[in-house]
């Protein structure tokens, strides 16, 4: 299969290419930086600058059997003024309704799309379990992963089998979630986020690009899929595994206070609480190589 990948020099994108790759797609990247694409992802992927225009992601479109869409600034480091809140939702919502937009008009459109969404899509909710049925909530964040899914959702009007991935925080090495995480862990200063006590949906990456190569090929896969590992945990529960695994205390706290000052209204995504169950890819028979967060990060650290 020929795949279209928008973000590919991402965290997610520069695990997932090789994958793709290794399974035997042929892979085009829509890049805004084609040099620093090219050196990350390599030679044999086909190279399309975002920049190029619409008529560009139009023949790019046309010619490939499926898309995955990765882009999207990233939610947390920076607070959300309105010109961030504008950037994030250009970066999501807007580019993903372009990006269909030139499937509608292309001459023969993809069969598949793979677009992400975030478990944020059901706003803080507690310790109330959800499921890809739950209804979703009402913040920004909410907001903007309901304009992000129904714009990918629109391309089952073109005909397309369209697949919403609804994200935990993603653990691999070299980037993501974890990344920032470890050097205060390492100096003895990690602990839980906030009171400790809201869920944290996770996945290692290896279970999350697996999940999607499956989607691209297996028609079953279709509609929103909570992309979640099977263990809940709490952020308490978190850290303290990731304090074992790394053989470091984890009992200073974050106060939610504190993360409220320095990352305003952006906080959430750190305090929400999301009891996200992966019922969908149960149901699928998903088989999870790290379904227990422990193993999950012994893998990662190489401990």
């Amino acid at each position: 299969m020929r795949v279209l990948v928008t973000g590919a020099t991402g965290f997610i994108g520069r695990a997932l290419v090789p994958k793709l790759q290794r399974d035997g797609h042929t892979i085009v990247a829509w890049v805004r930086a084609p040099e620093r694409a090219r050196d990350q992802l390599g030679d044999a992927v086909d190279l399309v600058r975002a920049d190029a225009g619409f008529d560009a992601l139009v023949a790019a479109v046309s010619r490939v059997d499926g898309v995955v869409n990765l882009a999207g600034e990233p939610l947390v480091g920076k607070r959300w003024t309105p010109e961030r809140r504008l950037a994030l939702e250009t970066s999501r919502v807007d580019l993903t309704k372009n990006l269909v937009r030139a499937i509608g008009v292309s001459s023969t459109p993809p069969r598949v799309l793979l677009s992400q969404s975030a478990v944020g899509w059901y706003g803080d909710r507690g310790d109330e379990r959800l499921t890809e049925q739950s209804p979703p909530g009402d913040d920004f964040l909410a907001r903007l992963c309901r304009g992000w899914e129904d714009a990918a959702m629109a391309a089952r009007a073109r005909g397309l089998r369209v697949v919403v991935s609804r994200t935990g925080v993603v653990l691999g090495k070299g980037g993501g979630a974890l990344a920032p995480m470890l050097l205060p862990f390492k100096l003895g200063l990690g602990g839980p986020i906030g009171n400790g006590r809201q869920y944290m949906p996770w996945i290692h990456i290896d279970d999350f690009t697996a999940f999607f190569a499956a989607a691209l090929a297996d028609d079953r896969y279709e509609g929103p899929i909570n992309a979640v590992a099977p263990q809940e945990v709490t952020s308490r529960a978190f850290t303290a595994a990731l304090g074992r695994a790394l053989h470091r205390p984890a009992v200073l706290p974050a106060p939610a206070f504190v993360l409220r000052a320095i990352f305003g209204e952006a906080a959430i995504v750190l305090l929400a609480s999301q009891r996200v169950e992966p019922r969908a890819l149960r149901d699928r028979a998903f088989h999870f190589a790290f379904p227990e967060l422990g193993r999950a990060l012994a893998s990662i650290l190489g401990r």
